[in-house]
């Protein structure tokens, strides 16, 4: 087995759409250590991440964020040691298309 520390995904997602960031590769498995989400704006804004197990549709019981405050021109940091397994989908939506989002783990193939 290799581990490869990586820069998982970057996304800067429209406004008010729900948009697949990060798609486990097949035969591999992933560690997620951090998701960091910027507003790039002086305004406040909100966000949501989901985690859809193998590619599912959207769902409520997906979400490990929900409409979780950002003041302008700060940073959320989530350390958060999540695992996933090939074809699971991190997902993110922001309400305001100023955020960029980071998400940060290690690859197992």
């Amino acid at each position: 087995m290799t581990d490869t520390f990586k820069v998982l995904a970057q996304s800067d997602p429209s406004a008010d759409t729900l948009t697949d960031i990060y798609t486990v590769p097949a035969s591999t498995s992933t560690t997620v250590s951090s998701i960091i989400v910027s507003n790039r704006s002086a305004s406040a804004t909100t966000f949501r991440i989901s985690v859809a197990v193998g590619g599912a549709v959207n769902s409520n019981e997906q979400y490990i964020h929900y409409g979780v405050a950002i003041t302008g021109n700060n940073t959320y940091i989530a350390t958060i040691g999540m695992t996933l397994a090939a074809t699971d989908v991190v997902r993110v939506y922001a309400e305001d298309a100023t955020l960029s989002f980071n998400i940060f783990g290690v690859e197992v193939t």
